[in-house]
């Protein structure tokens, strides 16, 4: 087996691991329906796109040595869900995503909040900076010039992207389709938001711990 494909293989059986990232975006689908799982699986590998880029420029290697930095991470991740759990839980069933909202806010901006949520949602997320550090090097000849390195890392990243993508939108896709069930009613979007809200500062607790 080549290096490529132990590689996709690797890739492979990690994103379908239940992890942060996917919980986040089935609980975002399932709240809000299908496009808003799609903007939140795009955001969220958008932070591994940026991820991805630190680990190659070595910004990543400085934030895993500097216990300091490493902690603020910890912490702003962590501060970051819990804040979207307690925001689901105050909040009021939201209309569909695409149409304004009561206050007659535009789906746009929805949209783009949605998007920066999920962003910061894996930008803020400690274990990611030490799963490419750890990962990707595994995958890379030994000897190689510093630049055919980062370029090497840069490819990895992209094929890691591509398949954590793919992933991520058809668990959007079955998430909304659970949209009509779960908020059927108000008490069951009532009942959505405080599952949601517990999905959330679940998630916090395991990004700090």
């Amino acid at each position: 087996m080549t290096s490529l494909a132990a590689f996709v293989l690797a890739s492979l059986i990690l994103v379908a691991v239940p992890g942060p990232n996917l919980i986040y975006i089935v609980t975002r689908s399932v709240q809000d329906g299908r496009r808003a799982g799609i903007i939140s699986a795009l955001g969220v590998e958008t932070g591994t796109f940026l991820h991805v880029v630190a680990a190659v420029c070595g910004s990543a290697t400085l934030i895993a040595d500097h216990p300091l930095a490493f902690t603020a991470l910890r912490y702003a991740g962590a501060g970051y869900l819990a804040h979207l759990g307690v925001r689901a839980l105050l909040r009021r069933p939201p209309p569909a995503v695409g149409v304004a909202d009561a206050a007659g806010r535009p789906a746009r901006r929805r949209l783009l909040r949605l998007y920066c949520d999920a962003v910061l949602v894996n930008l803020f997320n400690p274990k990611v900076v030490l799963f490419f550090l750890a990962f990707l090097p595994q995958f890379l000849p030994t000897g190689l010039p510093p630049a055919d390195t980062r370029t090497r890392m840069l490819v990895l990243g992209a094929v890691f992207l591509s398949i954590a993508l793919a992933l991520d939108l058809c668990y959007a896709l079955i998430g909304a389709a659970l949209t009509g069930r779960l908020r059927g009613t108000p008490r069951r979007a009532r009942r959505l938001s405080y599952l949601t809200s517990g999905v959330y500062l679940g998630l916090a607790a395991l990004v700090f711990i």
